[in-house]
């Protein structure tokens, strides 16, 4: 197939404490060159950042989830920020607003939102954005603020095709995770061909929503390939072709520090 990239896992999370090694083994031998692992909150950002540090497919993101927004430090933004300049840190977040869960009070998860926007610009960075039952006040939001240059992905990518348009029209790159597999997920499978191929992302969220042949296990950056795989059966196109359509994407998106794709000769394009 090539090789992978994983754009968003969560490999700091106690479900890898026991056999994180394995796991990136498991993941290289996949195919996998690169995992970006996102931080959740201020613990998970450090250790994101201390795992990209240790372990040369791994880079990071440094973020607040929305779900931990009113539980933040008063100094958490000066913290994120001295993690967000940190050379292997290619983005900020995972940010957003979640009000499906509602774990915290939903003017706390808007300002915790418009601050760290706000930090992805002054460091430059992209945003990767987690929006849950909140699709209008996303945007809202998104709309109001200044966005940073290479502006973000909107992070396992649910929504319909309004909702895709009004990403795409903002600069958003789109990233689709194992759900894609599953059998009844035809509207995610038919929303594929809207997306435009340089625009693309393909994620595991690991360790959630394993694709369907894991569905019952813990997700994990190897089983990205089953989610490859399924998406160029959708688009009808090579899985080599995707996986070097996708890298090349992440480089864009993400950084430099992707750049040449191992599989071929040719160098990618700057971010």
């Amino acid at each position: 197939m090539g090789i992978l990239i994983d754009t968003h896992a969560h490999l700091d999370f106690p479900h890898y404490k026991t056999d994180l090694d394995l796991v990136l083994n498991r993941a290289i031998e996949a195919g996998v060159a690169a995992v970006l692992n996102a931080g959740t909150d201020l613990k998970s950002s450090r250790r994101a950042v201390d795992l990209s540090i240790r372990n040369s497919i791994v880079s990071a993101s440094s973020g607040v989830h929305p779900h931990g927004a009113a539980q933040v430090a008063t100094d958490w933004l000066a913290q994120l920020e001295k993690l967000a300049v940190e050379d292997t840190v290619l983005a900020i977040g995972e940010m957003g607003l979640d009000f499906y869960r509602n774990l915290s009070p939903r003017e706390v998860q808007e300002q915790v939102f418009r601050e760290q926007i706000r930090l992805a610009v002054r460091v430059n960075k992209p945003l990767i954005i987690h929006s849950r039952e909140a699709i209008a006040d996303t945007l809202r939001i998104l709309r109001e603020e200044d966005l940073p240059g290479s502006v973000g992905v909107m992070h396992c990518f649910s929504g319909d095709r309004n909702w895709l348009d009004a990403c795409l029209t903002l600069g958003f790159y789109i990233s689709v995770a194992g759900p894609v597999t599953y059998p009844r997920s035809h509207a995610l499978r038919d929303l594929l061909r809207f997306i435009p191929e340089d625009r693309l992302l393909l994620e595991t969220d690991a360790p959630y929503l394993s694709p369907q042949a894991y569905r019952s296990d813990r997700n994990e950056p190897s089983y990205i390939k089953l989610t490859y795989e399924r998406v160029a059966l959708a688009l009808d196109i090579d899985p080599e072709q995707l996986a070097r359509q996708v890298y090349l994407n992440a480089v864009r998106l993400f950084s430099d520090r992707l750049v040449d794709y191992p599989c071929t000769n040719e160098t990618a394009p700057s971010p």
